[in-house]
């Protein structure tokens, strides 16, 4: 007898339909299973005799054959045990097949006949969604991964015996987990907790406004990860539709737990220098997204970044413009969403102390410029915001308190309605095209002059002006200014002068730290 059941296999982000098909055919007792599956899934084939055996169910004593169709698919992990025990179940005459049909099954079993919980069940679930299935039996502890999509009917159970009771109409479904009514508030460190740094928070408020890419220089001390920190702070939270991406992504790399609701609060990821391009941008066997996605609508803070190899620093060149990650292989290519802010931190030389007017530095030039080749110019020309931290920019007196993150959050969220409002595609200024950036800014009289200055043409590439002309949008947004005037071109200029400073000394130069006005040169 032939029967079959629906299921799914993963592939990067993404879950794909498969039919299970359980054939019993005369013949010596064996179980033979066909359709390019892994290890884990040959392995399926034990699990689901055992399972059957200690929950009460009899083996057939015939010939067994199991194919996971389409058959030139890659099918990975132990998801479709399940749906195999239940096929040879409605094979075997133990069940009904009408009770089966258009249900899709999808969980690990385990020896005894428990559902073990599997990862990447939210993409199963829009999977079967999209295919019209009439509902998704899974593991009770995957239950609570899609609270969103009750247009799919979810039937949660705890053993196989518990599902066949159910689907008999002999038991009940298990109830859903209850889920925790909102995610606690983000607890992290707040912009007012950074003294002095008035050009660093100044930049961290711009970067969470436009989605700007950040990079922070300075000794060691001077409050480079407390920027990076209170700057997550100030980005606002996930809408459902992005919550829904994040939470997709956390889930299929397993780091959603069962019963968390989904992820509103923006990802924040820090990898360590030591990092692979497979970990940073995703790859490896069997393809998976790297820390670069895993920070989609959110933050990738890069500390130590001129630790880091350069030829995995010069793999985020391409995705950090695209706004995504393709892995070609062979046979398949997966894509992987990137729209990360990137802030990147790094010392002014291998010693930290170059520039500093408290310790001198112990490096030659040559040393600084080895070290900052480390970090390639087309990697650093992506960052719109540079600016040079120094230690004691901390201890400076200040005639007024350092604004508190809730604060500067308004400010951010009043920006970034505008630039909803003024952009199409509702992107915000860091994430337009030149082509959408030049359609919706507007210069004043005077900045238009001052934009079309020769002396600027020759000072600035084509990709520069473009990047500058959306950081100038983003500061003529924080001030509700409806047009972009001279002085946010000149702010916008001040906050690339480091890398003509890297350029031309091979290091940072001590006279641009907080020095105003070096934009005017």
């Amino acid at each position: 007898m032939l029967a079959c059941c629906g299921a799914a296999a993963l592939l990067g982000l993404e879950a794909h339909p498969v039919a299970v098909e359980v054939d019993l055919a005369p013949g010596l007792p064996g179980f033979q299973l066909v359709g390019l599956s892994d290890a884990s899934g040959r392995d399926a084939r034990e699990r689901v005799r055992s399972a059957l055996r200690n929950s009460g169910f009899r083996l057939p004593q015939s010939r067994v054959v199991v194919s996971l169709a389409p058959a030139d698919l890659p099918k990975q992990g132990a998801g479709f045990d399940l749906a195999i025990a239940l096929a040879l179940l409605v094979a075997s005459g133990q069940l009904d097949p009408s009770r089966l049909q258009a249900h899709w099954a999808f969980g690990e079993l385990s020896l005894d006949g428990s559902l073990r919980p599997v990862q990447g069940v939210l993409a199963v679930v829009l999977a079967a969604q999209q295919a019209a299935a009439s509902g998704l039996i899974l593991p009770q502890a995957n239950a609570s991964e899609a609270p969103v999509l009750d247009a799919l009917p979810l039937y949660p159970a705890s053993s196989l015996s518990a599902v066949v009771a159910a689907l008999q109409g002999r038991a009940s479904w298990s109830s859903r987990p209850q889920l925790h009514p909102c995610q606690p508030p983000f607890v992290g460190v707040d912009l007012q907790q950074v003294l002095g740094q008035s050009q660093g928070r100044r930049a961290a408020e711009l970067a969470a406004a436009g989605g700007h890419h950040l990079l922070l220089v300075g000794p060691p001390g001077c409050g480079k990860t407390m920027l990076a920190s209170a700057l997550l702070g100030l980005l606002p939270p996930l809408d459902n539709e992005q919550a829904l991406m994040v939470s997709h992504i956390h889930t299929m790399v397993g780091l959603r737990s069962a019963g968390a609701p989904l992820l509103h609060h923006p990802p924040f990821r820090a990898p360590h220098h030591s990092s692979t391009a497979a970990a940073l941008v995703g790859g490896g066997l069997g393809p998976r997204p790297g820390e670069l996605t895993l920070a989609h609508h959110g933050l990738l803070f890069l500390d130590e970044l001129a630790e880091f190899r350069r030829p995995v620093l010069d793999q985020l060149r391409q995705p950090l413009e695209s706004g995504e990650v393709l892995i070609a292989r062979a046979k398949q290519a997966l894509r992987f969403p990137s729209q990360t802010l990137l802030v990147g931190a790094t010392n002014p030389c291998p010693c930290g102390w170059w520039g500093d007017p408290r310790q001198g530095c112990c490096c030659g030039q040559h040393r600084r410029q080895q070290y900052w080749n480390r970090i390639s110019g087309p990697l650093l020309d992506r960052f719109d915001l540079q600016v040079s931290l120094r230690s004691d920019a901390c201890a400076s007196p200040s005639s007024s308190p350092p604004e508190a993150t809730a604060v500067v959050a308004r400010r951010v969220h009043r920006a970034r309605q505008r630039m909803r409002q003024r952009n199409p595609s509702g992107r915000c200024n860091g994430r337009l095209t030149a082509a959408q950036l030049n359609g919706c800014v507007q210069l004043s009289p005077q900045a238009e002059g001052w934009w079309r200055d020769e002396r600027l043409a020759h000072l600035l590439s084509g990709r520069r002006r473009h990047r500058l002309l959306a950081v100038a949008q983003t500061l003529a947004d924080l001030a509700a200014s409806p047009v972009v005037e001279p002085q946010h071109l000149a702010e916008a200029l001040l906050f690339r002068s480091l890398e003509r400073s890297v350029a031309r000394d091979g290091g940072l130069d001590p006279g641009l730290a907080g020095r105003p006005g070096v934009a005017a040169d």
